[in-house]
């Protein structure tokens, strides 16, 4: 499930396929690609 924010179909697109290249669901995929980025921003 998408998060309720504007992401464009590009983006989406790219977070489907890393969902699909690592055997994850799609909320499990959006959810490692968030932490990565907060981890990134935050350090």
């Amino acid at each position: 499930m998408r998060p309720n924010i504007d992401i464009s179909h590009t983006l989406g697109g790219r977070v489907k396929d890393y969902a699909e290249a690592n055997d994850l669901g799609l909320s499990e995929a959006y959810t490692e690609v968030l932490e990565a980025g907060l981890d990134k921003l935050e350090s």
